[in-house]
């Protein structure tokens, strides 16, 4: 697994934004042992990958407690740009869950906060990578509101 050139990091009080390694296929992400299908060494790799890169990057950004509190409540949108070697050989959705698991693994945020995903697919036989950007989702109120005011109401 190669990693992309360094790009500049992007993070705000509600925004994550990495440039991260194109995960391995769906058919090297899972092996079969003993009758169960568990992740395999190489996706066992790319996790750890991408937590290192996800810690190093927090550890020097200035909003991360801020981050970190707005991405715990809210509801969560995923954005992922993709660029592979080539766009036939690849289905656009193949890495979103191991992506979306291995970020939000490495934040200690459930991926059932993900109410959002957009998926783009490019070439770039040159320099294969993906563009990941974790944000507060738009389209929801923060997680729980919604119930808070049906309880609400049911209480009336």
């Amino acid at each position: 697994m190669v990693m992309p050139d360094p790009a500049p990091a992007s993070i705000t009080s509600d925004r994550l934004a990495l440039t991260l390694p194109v995960p391995p296929s769906i058919n090297h992400q899972y092996a079969t042992v003993n009758g169960r299908r568990v992740l395999s060494a190489l996706g066992r790799r790319y996790k750890a990958l991408v937590a290192q890169q996800a810690l190093l990057v927090l550890a020097q950004a200035h909003h991360r407690q801020t981050l970190l509190r707005a991405l715990g409540k809210d509801a969560l949108a995923l954005t992922i740009h993709f660029h592979f070697t080539s766009p036939l050989r690849r289905d656009v959705d193949g890495g979103l869950k191991i992506a979306q698991d291995a970020l939000c693994e490495a934040l200690g945020i459930n991926d059932n906060r993900i109410v959002e995903v957009h998926l783009y697919k490019n070439r770039d036989a040159a320099r294969p990578r993906i563009e990941a950007t974790l944000s507060s989702s738009t389209i929801l109120a923060p997680m729980g509101a919604q119930h808070t005011a049906q309880d609400q109401t049911a209480t009336r």
